[in-house]
């Protein structure tokens, strides 16, 4: 449930910043869409997984994750109870989430929060 309520709270932040354009909105539609991408990758993963096919590999998943896409991959392995219990992964996952949270706030405060008071 943490990974969800990061993930929300994340994507609304995201929103805000963008509606107060703290942050250029093609970035904000940037990252959306690579979340809906990387939910689908999870769900075309799972179905593979289910029915014997050649699987997507995890450094992919991983990939699509540190890009941005870290929330949907969240919602995919919680609501397709995918890939959430594979600790080797999961602690990859987690890393590309702090790697991207990481420098998305450092280009934000660099862009705008060195020079505003927020």
């Amino acid at each position: 449930m943490l990974a969800i309520f990061l993930s929300v709270t994340y994507l609304l932040t995201l929103a805000v910043l963008s509606f107060n354009q703290y942050m250029p909105t093609m970035l904000f539609i940037f990252i959306i869409s690579l979340n809906v991408l990387s939910f689908l990758f999870y769900l075309l993963d799972k179905y593979k997984a289910k029915n014997g096919y050649w699987r997507i590999k995890e450094s992919t998943l991983h990939f699509l994750s540190l890009l941005g896409g870290w929330p949907g991959a969240a919602i995919a392995q919680q609501g397709l109870k995918h890939k959430n219990r594979k600790k080797s992964f999961q602690i990859r996952y987690w890393l590309t989430v702090m790697a991207n949270i990481a420098v998305l706030t450092t280009l934000l405060y660099f862009s705008h929060g060195a020079n505003k008071q927020w």
